[in-house]
């Protein structure tokens, strides 16, 4: 009798748990009426809003032509070796086999152009963020027409920052490794130090601790530039927890061929030393064995599907994608985007054309009105909005950071929508320093805030991106889960122009070589400002046109969110070893 009362009791306890659990899933966000911004264009908006247009047009003839630039590889000849001799795929033909769709969100596409030796198109790799079966998965795709595949230190630095998204993100990983292995003339940049090659192969063994899955697909090139998967980039599908190689194709070795040659004298073929068939059926370091690359992405999104996710119902992704579309075009953000600070127009017009149905709940909306910050809904996400409308002062910096902690407390994510101003305040009398002083410790304050919130962070610059102010608008040195650069944006320790406020003041003699000096610096700050050289340089997550930025900032939201739907329990434990 007893123990009938224990299994009935039991048997409720789990349909109350499924219940709830099933209520879990069918819940719904808190009703909102927030206020509609009426932020129509006014025609004392017409001077500002045309230079800013035609500027923004020739930004985006430049975003444009290094589009195509980075599209064509390695170039014609190096593709058709790539595809004719060696009968591989090319990059984004993978990705079409691997993921649900082409409607990927893709990371630092200018990565390596520009750099002091040469043009590496896209850094080499393709990173970015897709969905694969349904879940957002970070991918990192080797493209073996650029310079045969060779990793260059831009190489690692774009491998590092896809890795770093999945650990922050909590996302699975995918590798589509075709390398042929690291430019040696340039391995002092690629190889000792903590955030070089080998910081690769730990951040795998810590994403297996944290259970995030990695799937690598390993479609190595044999090349007689490097040989194929060496040394090294050995290590990355074997410390993969699942690995998939196609017959032919992949091969896997710490020596190849001319090696064993050169220090044995026996003569032996690439497939024979690491090929596919070799490593499925004799060292077990590989786990699915593909006679061809279509057939390996299949294995690949098999894979996936056996990770523990629970993804929400269609009908609420429907729902998602039915919400209010803003009252004013996207297009007009392009007139929005200032050409520079003085060039600024309202930051709410901004706000008004990225939120649902152009609705914002402003926070302290008659303090410290320089920094506009409110609730609003992107998508059906609610977020805090934090963004630059003049100077950071005193009041607007003590303002930011209540409103920092009040979304951390909450759990709502922080969008900084980042327009700087071009220099810092002067101190030219006993006031204005006691007024600086004081702008120092608010500003202080936000910057803990901001640096401290644990809520997830993406940060878009919309305008200038100059000194202390950043690092208060969340700039890349505060780990935002994404940060992405309009074409328009400045990157620079002050603006182009104001050189003056970081020299020294000279004597009157001296005030033609001053000049001369601040000219120097001033031309060398417009060229290293640009959005095109800081992305090629990976300070952001990619250059995105302002009329994409709703859509981008979605896919952002979304793949936030998506670590909710992990079913299994967040814990540490060891890594999976092989055999």
């Amino acid at each position: 009798m007893l123990r009938c009362m224990l299994r009935l009791a039991e048997q409720r306890r789990q349909c109350s748990v499924r219940c709830m659990s099933s209520a879990a899933r069918r819940r719904r966000a808190v009703r909102s009426a927030f206020q509609v911004l009426d932020q129509p264009l006014q025609p004392i908006h017409q001077h500002a809003y045309e230079a800013n247009l035609q500027n923004s047009i020739a930004c985006r003839n430049k975003y444009i032509e290094l589009t195509e630039k980075v599209r064509k590889g390695g170039g014609e000849n190096a593709i058709i070796r790539h595809t004719q001799r060696n009968r591989k795929l090319m990059v984004r033909d993978r990705l079409r086999l691997l993921l649900d769709d082409e409607d990927f969100l893709e990371l630092s596409p200018f990565a390596g152009l520009g750099l002091p030796y040469g043009d590496i198109p896209s850094a080499g790799c393709l990173t970015g963020i897709g969905r694969i079966n349904g879940l957002w998965c970070v991918f990192i795709a080797n493209d073996a027409t650029v310079k045969g595949g060779t990793a260059y230190p831009i190489t690692v630095k774009k491998q590092l920052r896809a890795q770093e998204i999945a650990i922050q993100n909590r996302l699975p990983c995918v590798y589509l490794v075709d390398s042929g292995g690291a430019f040696l003339p340039l391995q002092s940049e690629i190889f000792p130090d903590k955030n070089q090659g080998g910081r690769t192969f730990y951040n795998e063994a810590i994403m297996s601790a944290m259970k995030i899955a990695q799937k690598p697909l390993t479609i190595l090139k044999l090349s007689v530039v490097c040989g194929s998967c060496t040394a090294g980039g050995a290590y990355i599908p074997t410390m993969a927890e699942e690995a998939v190689m196609v017959h032919r194709i992949g091969t896997i070795f710490l020596g190849g061929p001319p090696l064993v040659k050169a220090a044995t004298g026996e003569e032996v073929t690439a497939e024979d030393l690491g090929g596919a068939r070799l490593h499925a059926e004799v060292s077990g370091c590989v786990d699915h064995f593909a006679w061809e690359e279509k057939e390996a992405y299949d294995y690949t999104r098999n894979i996936v599907s056996t990770l523990n996710f629970q993804l929400p119902e269609e009908e609420e992704e429907r729902k998602m994608e039915a919400e209010e579309e803003p009252l004013y075009s996207s297009e007009e953000l392009l007139g929005l985007a200032p050409k520079s600070h003085n060039y600024s127009l309202d930051v709410k017009m901004v706000i008004g054309r990225l939120t649902d149905g152009s609705r914002f709940q402003e926070f302290k909306a008659l303090y410290g009105a320089t920094l506009i910050t409110g609730f609003a809904k992107i998508h059906g996400h609610l977020v805090g909005i934090v963004a630059n409308d003049g100077e950071l002062s005193y009041p607007a910096a003590l303002k930011g950071s209540h409103f920092v902690q009040l979304c951390d407390q909450r759990d709502i994510p922080l969008l900084f929508l980042q327009n700087t101003a071009p220099t810092t305040a002067l101190t030219l009398s006993t006031t204005q320093a006691e007024m600086n002083t004081n702008h120092l410790k608010a500003q202080g304050s936000m910057i803990s805030a901001v640096a401290c919130a644990s809520v997830p962070k993406i940060t878009v610059v919309i305008g200038g991106c100059h000194g202390a102010d950043s690092f208060a608008m969340c700039g890349r040195a505060f780990d935002p889960n994404f940060l992405f650069l309009w074409p328009n944006a400045r990157v620079s320790i002050t603006a182009p122009g104001h050189a003056g406020s970081l020299l020294p003041p000279d004597s009157e003699h001296e005030e033609e070589k001053k000049t001369q000096e601040e000219d120097k610096v001033n031309s060398r700050l417009k060229e290293e400002s640009s959005a095109f050289f800081s992305s090629g340089r990976l300070w952001d997550d990619g250059i995105i046109l302002p009329q994409d930025t709703r859509k981008v900032l979605r896919d952002c939201l979304d793949i936030i969110k998506q670590q909710q739907y992990q079913m299994s329990t967040e814990k540490l434990q060891s890594p999976l070893l092989r055999i």
